[in-house]
């Protein structure tokens, strides 16, 4: 076959393959039998080896998978993925009812009613109607870009049918019950640990770093909203999710009533009759159906104020307690934990169980021995509810709280006004010390790959470190005398270490594990010192007027700065090379046209894709939003920009283009 007839006949079979992919995995009516697919499919794959350079990413020789990755690169979402307040009874659905009704002056709602998939949420990008990048949620802000994997779940379309010049879509990815009974039955042959449930199954695969491993595991997605759409003008979320179908997604009839009666019936409905769905659902989603009343509304710093999600009754069993332990924490806190006799619960067998605090013993009377009453919190987390009084024969003990800590002796203090109880000896609490160290190489902190929990254990043991600094002092020899340690993986943690130098300051803030200070708080204080030493010095005052930073997380931060421990800490890792901000750098921010103020990207760049953007304007001391309003200082704007560049010259924000952004950098 000559190359041209060869691109003819590819387009062809592409169109066609998709088709078909379309009527199995999404419409659930096959035209054709599985033999003649496959020789589609191999007539395809014959001409994209024959021809490599007509290999695109929207062809269905993509489904099956490529080459394994090193690791996912992280990926900051053009509009930040919210989560939800939840509901958890009819009375919560109707106080949000009420509340609504308060704030729009109106009695009259419409609202849509969706299924609450237990999966892992993921965000589409499309650009030209092809697939560009498929993103986890992460924090919200920023995610794992784990497009290779997300190309081989079936029916997430590589091409929309419906060819719209740039989509932002949000879904759920999630393994059908079916398939999920199949995987475990499978890996017991293989003598292989069995998956807890359908959604640890769907999360582990979407994350595997050998995308062949993640199209083996019948993965389906439905994608339940647009964040951002361009070439069409929706009024509602119900024509959003016909938008969507239309592009060949898998959706969700939504429920559609103004009647909260009628919407509270229906949640209760589906809370009792959940398991008779395909695939695993937590709870139901409320949504005001008008686009126009969800802008009014806006949102909060975490959550939407149009949307609420209705979370079922957690499902309850009921074991007894073995015994009582107690673990430590890399904050010292020391959290009593209820070994249990094995119970099947909510789609996973449970052994163990939080039981959070002194007080929380006290207040349930829980004694060792003793019936209790479990759930998952957020069928999600074990913990007690209740003890079964009926049940005590009398042989039940009372569990009396340690007085010091279980690991190194030292003393447990009582900080007033909190419930834990802490180690008192931070600096050398074998416990704590190995739970900080785990924190700072964990994928949100440093991402130092290679070094779990068990290699951090065996690197103590052997007295090679004493904390998580002496990490970038290690030799390829001390390595290779720890069990399981060879001369390969040696080196590769050696790279990830070496590598882990270059991290950003707001990681290496996180890495720290300073008290009260997450991923989001480490991003603004990074924003706002972007030098180590700046935040080092700052002091109380500079801290708490700080919208993110409130008085206890000043406290906390200025009393990490205030022990010459850490001090010597962060020495030491500059010493090794770690990146701790510059001076340069923070010369940069406090000298810009985007210092401390607010863009917003739209439309489609000549040169930058969004994620350079926002890390240009990150690095230059700005903050992106996902929506505009009276704050925003600029609207960034690209080709094709829709809605939010019509709403920013209606509110008078300067609009700028590249050319003017990359100018206003470099002046």
């Amino acid at each position: 076959m000559e190359e041209q007839q060869a691109v003819k006949r590819l387009e062809a079979l592409k169109q066609e393959i998709a088709h078909h992919d379309r009527m199995y995995y999404v419409l659930d009516h096959p035209e054709i039998s599985d033999y003649q697919y496959d020789q589609l499919m191999r007539e395809l794959l014959a001409i994209e080896e024959a021809y490599p350079h007509l290999l695109t990413a929207d062809s269905p020789s993509q489904r099956v998978g490529g080459e394994a990755l090193k690791q996912f690169e992280s990926y900051t979402h053009r509009n930040p993925l919210l989560s939800l307040m939840n509901a958890y009874g009819t009375d919560d659905l109707r106080e949000f009812h009420q509340r609504i009704c308060n704030d729009l002056g109106r009695e009259e709602i419409e609202y849509v009613v969706e299924y609450k998939i237990d999966g892992l949420s993921i965000a589409l990008y499309y650009e030209n109607g092809v697939l560009q990048n498929g993103v986890t949620r992460g924090d919200g802000v920023t995610g794992e870009d784990v497009t290779a994997n997300v190309r081989t779940v079936k029916n997430i379309p590589l091409r929309l049918q419906n060819n719209l010049p740039v989509l932002e879509a949000r879904g759920e990815v999630y393994l059908p019950k079916a398939s999920f009974a199949k995987i475990n039955e499978q890996r017991e042959k293989n003598g292989e640990s069995l998956f807890a449930n359908c959604r640890n199954a769907a999360a582990g695969s979407i994350r595997q770093l050998d995308p062949k491993v993640t199209a083996q595991r019948d993965l389906r997605a439905i994608i339940y909203t647009m964040m951002h759409v361009e070439g069409a003008e929706p009024a509602t979320h119900s024509q959003c999710v016909a938008l969507l179908k239309e592009a060949g997604f898998t959706t969700m009839e939504p429920f559609i009533s103004s009647d909260i009666d009628a919407i509270c019936e229906y949640c209760v409905y589906w809370g009792e009759h959940r398991h008779d769905l395909p695939f695993d659902i937590d709870g139901m989603v409320i949504k005001i159906n008008s686009l126009a009343d969800q802008e009014t509304l806006g949102n909060r710093a975490k959550n939407p104020r149009w949307a609420i999600a209705y979370k079922f009754p957690p499902e309850q069993g009921i074991t007894r307690i073995e015994e009582i332990v107690v673990q430590v924490g890399r904050t010292g806190a020391v959290t009593p934990v209820a070994n249990l006799e094995p119970v099947f619960l909510a789609g996973s067998t449970i052994s163990r169980a939080t039981l959070h605090n002194e007080d929380f013993i006290r207040e349930k009377d829980i004694r060792i021995g003793d019936y209790v009453v479990i759930q998952k919190a957020g069928e999600v987390i074990p913990e007690v509810v209740s003890v079964v009084q009926e049940k005590r024969a009398g042989t039940e003990q009372e569990y009396v709280f340690p007085q010091v800590c279980p690991v190194c002796g030292a003393p447990l203090i009582r900080v007033e006004g909190e419930a834990a109880w802490r180690c008192s000896d931070s600096m050398t609490c074998p416990a704590q010390v190995r739970e900080g160290i785990i924190h700072f190489a964990s994928r949100d902190a440093m991402n130092i790959e290679g070094l779990g929990p068990a290699v951090i254990t065996q690197l103590l043991d052997a007295g090679l470190i004493q904390n998580a600094a002496d990490l970038y002092y290690l030799q390829k020899e001390q390595l290779l005398t720890l069990e399981r340690m060879g001369e390969k993986s040696a080196d590769n943690l050696l790279n990830s270490l070496a590598a882990s130098k270059q991290r950003t300051l707001a990681q290496v803030i996180y890495a720290l594990g300073i008290r009260l200070v997450g991923q989001n708080v480490a991003k603004v204080l990074a924003r706002r010192f972007p030098t180590m030493e700046a935040l080092q010095n700052a002091g109380y005052d500079d801290l708490v007027v700080i919208d993110e930073v409130g008085p206890k997380i000043a406290e906390s931060i200025t009393a990490y700065f205030g022990q010459q421990r850490h001090i010597a800490f962060l020495q030491k890792l500059a010493e090794a090379g770690v990146s701790l901000g510059s001076a340069e750098q923070e010369q940069k921010q406090q000298n810009t046209a985007f210092t401390g103020k607010t863009v917003v990207l739209t439309g489609t760049l000549p040169t930058l894709d969004r994620r350079e953007a926002s890390a240009l304007i990150e690095q230059a001391g700005g903050k992106v939003s996902g929506s505009v309003s009276k704050k925003t200082d600029f609207v960034l704007a690209g080709e094709s920009a829709g809605s939010k560049l019509t709403k920013a010259q209606d509110l008078g924000i300067t609009i700028i283009d590249e050319e003017t952004f990359l100018q206003m950098l470099k002046d």
